[in-house]
């Protein structure tokens, strides 16, 4: 095959399916045959054209899984055959200072997957070495392809809240992200909370490993929460600051409140509620590619999976659509192999 099939996105949703040369990695990259890439909300800064020069063709898509074909010069430890993930951060540099002090995940220098540089919306993905995460043979593509960002986004906010066995997590938003963050908050051996608007969400909540359910439509869940004994750590995973804001009355001394569902919106805070308890507010995003690799072997080992709708990559602007609808439940997956 000298050829293959990738969606370019320019302007705004203006996706074209286009034929592209293959050619050889670059030094420090690896060439994927894609398996599968999940459909991520954050794909809309990309396809709505919110990048510096949305003019530029760029392939969306950074929740990749696949195989690696192809190595480039200098490449160590990966070899062909090897089944990787590629997640939002495209792999650190190495060398500015972040890097130099271990903070992979804030390099100043590191590629975006499907913003600055390709991704996944294709049948070949490029990608730098240090961004590659080794995927289990346990996992199907299409449940590992969401687990490389959202997994790894909630897996890390939670793992941040570093409580208790036994103590109370709960998580704002049951949608895809939430439904993982329910699932592994209960697995790593918290009392998990669940807090969604209405009552249609109730017994899935349940069956991924809630304990407790607040509607948030006729209940306060702040206080809610102080009934419960206050969480120790509250992710909040729905980009809406407005139901976040009030969250943090629902704390324990020395909570935290994680955010990690993205929005330009300010987040209102009442000073009183940080001082009297200690607690904190904080922003968290993704994890290091070994991080990635724990998320998905934890993934593996204790049957966490997304709940996902395959597609195939040729009707990839109708799966973005239907991510954007809100009607997906709860990740949609482009297939790259049907």
């Amino acid at each position: 095959m000298s050829t293959y099939r990738a969606y370019e996105v320019t302007g705004k949703r203006d996706f074209r399916l286009v034929e592209r040369e293959l050619v050889d990695p670059a030094p420090g990259q690896v060439r994927i045959r894609v398996e599968a890439n999940g459909v991520c909300h954050s794909d809309a800064v990309t396809v709505e054209g919110q990048r510096p020069d949305p003019s530029v063709p760029v392939v969306p898509g950074h929740e990749i899984v696949g195989v690696i074909d192809a190595i480039g010069e200098g490449v160590r430890i990966w070899q062909v055959g090897d089944r990787v993930g590629v997640g939002f951060l495209g792999g650190h540099c190495g060398v500015c200072e972040f890097c130099r002090r271990g903070d992979f995940v804030n390099c100043a220098d590191q590629p975006w997957t499907g913003m600055s540089v390709d991704g996944g919306y294709a049948e070949v993905a490029y990608a730098k070495a240090s961004g590659l995460v080794r995927v289990p043979d346990v996992l199907r593509a299409v449940d590992a392809a969401p687990l490389v960002c959202a997994g790894i986004t909630v897996f890390t906010a939670i793992r941040e809240i570093n409580a208790r066995p036994g103590a109370l997590v709960a998580v704002q938003g049951i949608g895809g992200l939430g439904h993982l963050a329910v699932q592994q908050a209960n697995k790593l051996g918290y009392e998990v909370a669940a807090i969604a608007r209405g009552t249609d969400k109730a017994q899935l909540a349940a069956e991924l490993g809630a304990h407790h359910y607040i509607d948030s439509t006729v209940k306060d869940p702040a206080a809610a929460l102080k009934r419960l004994g206050g969480a120790a750590g509250i992710v909040a995973t729905a980009s809406n600051v407005a139901s976040m804001s009030p969250l943090v009355a629902g704390l324990a001394p020395r909570g935290q409140l994680l955010v990690v569902g993205a929005s330009a919106d300010p987040l209102s805070v009442q000073g009183l509620d940080l001082v009297f308890g200690t607690r904190t507010v904080k922003g968290s995003l993704t994890g290091t590619s070994i991080e990635n690799e724990d998320n998905l072997k934890f993934a593996a080992a204790q049957g966490i999976r997304p709940m996902v709708e395959v597609l195939p990559l040729a009707e990839a602007p109708k799966a973005y659509e239907h991510m954007m609808s809100g009607a997906a439940r709860f990740r949609v997956v482009l297939d790259t192999t049907s």
